[in-house]
């Protein structure tokens, strides 16, 4: 449903003219609770109930003047008596096909006045019991899902919220932005396959921004790349993985030393880069700088290395970069329980750590 609120407006300003022109006196007493504000205010409100109480209004006029009187009573500095006048009205007359506009002009008051979760009754209660209205070209179903999505505080209740979006308005959704929101939806619920599938969805859009999160696609990228790996390269203990690659590097055996590293994201850069750069990707052959002359390593590891990250210097590799960091890290995977905080070997860094 969908008219022109121009002219609606100059109808209304007519009807309000026609009114004191004649002396017609239709205004109920009953409305004096909302006639406030200054002079010219109160007036207009005055002029607004009497037009409010015609007769001859149909529901598409009879809305324009309801919001008018709305909008002067937030205005005037009465916010909680516009809320009282549309959600009365709504209660009063339970056929005007408006009343679902009504709700959402209430609801989103609550919404910009930190009352989220008051706003969401609302927006869900003209969602579900009302049809669906544009008010200047925009569906207040559409706008209200959209919120919806926003201040849910439950993760079902957003998936739910989606599927109507996506269901109902496949012209307004953005495909990427989409399938990012639904995979965090699906991890917080622990609905790990799902979460990744949408993920893959994610990946296919690569035009797609998603705020606040610059770096979204490489990260996303990443993860993917572990979820669909085997995982079998993780120890569970940091000093057994140390150890293993201390007895590969002091048999110079590069084949027992590979099978301990990253098979995904692993990568080796200088302490200058970020782990993101396209060159810390490039792959190499670490036997290679094995066969000139043993490499040695620190009996203990860094003392820079933590609960979480550990560093163990390394040396004798080239006459380039003699010294090598191996890196490694905790995996946070909580979709694999068996792996996740488990210890990898993730990384290179060559040069002295600055």
């Amino acid at each position: 449903m969908s008219f022109d609120w121009k002219l609606a407006l100059k109808l209304t300003a007519f009807l309000v003219t026609i009114l004191v022109a004649t002396g017609l006196t239709a205004f109920n007493s009953g409305s004096s609770y909302y006639v406030v504000g200054d002079r010219e205010t109160s007036t207009e409100l005055e002029k607004l109930f009497e037009v409010l109480n015609t007769e001859e209004l149909d529901s598409r006029d009879r809305s324009v003047v309801i919001e008018q009187i709305a909008a002067n009573l937030h205005r005037a500095g009465y916010p909680e008596r516009m809320k009282v006048f549309l959600t009365e009205y709504v209660e009063a007359h339970r056929g005007d096909p408006y009343n679902g506009y009504y709700l959402f002009l209430v609801a989103q008051h609550y919404d910009s006045n930190a009352g989220a979760p008051v706003a969401r009754h609302y927006y869900e209660r003209l969602v579900t019991n009302y049809p669906d209205l544009k008010v200047r070209n925009n569906s207040i179903h559409f706008q209200a899902l959209s919120r919806l999505v926003d201040i849910a505080d439950d993760d079902n209740d957003r998936l739910e919220y989606y599927h109507q979006i996506t269901e109902r308005f496949p012209h307004k959704v953005e495909l990427g932005k989409k399938y990012f929101y639904l995979a965090r939806s699906y991890e917080n619920l622990g609905r790990w396959d799902e979460a990744f599938d949408a993920y893959r969805e994610f990946l296919r859009h690569p035009g797609t921004s998603i705020p606040g999160y610059p770096d979204a696609r490489r990260d996303i990228k990443t993860r993917v790349g572990f979820y669909d790996s085997s995982r079998d390269w993780t120890r569970e203990s940091l000093d057994d993985l140390v150890t293993d690659i201390k007895v590969a590097l002091s048999r110079q055996n590069p084949s027992h030393l590979l099978r301990h590293r990253a098979k995904e994201n692993f990568f080796a850069m200088s302490w200058e880069q970020q782990e993101s750069d396209f060159n810390s990707r490039i792959e190499f052959d670490i036997g290679t700088f094995m066969q000139r002359r043993p490499v040695r390593y620190s009996r203990d590891l860094e003392i820079s290395s933590n609960a979480r990250e550990a560093y163990l210097r390394t040396w004798n590799w080239s006459y380039r970069i003699n010294t090598w960091y191996l890196y490694f890290r905790r995996v946070d995977f909580p979709a694999d329980p068996e792996i996740h905080n488990n210890w990898e070997w993730a990384g290179v860094y060559f040069g002295e750590q600055l």
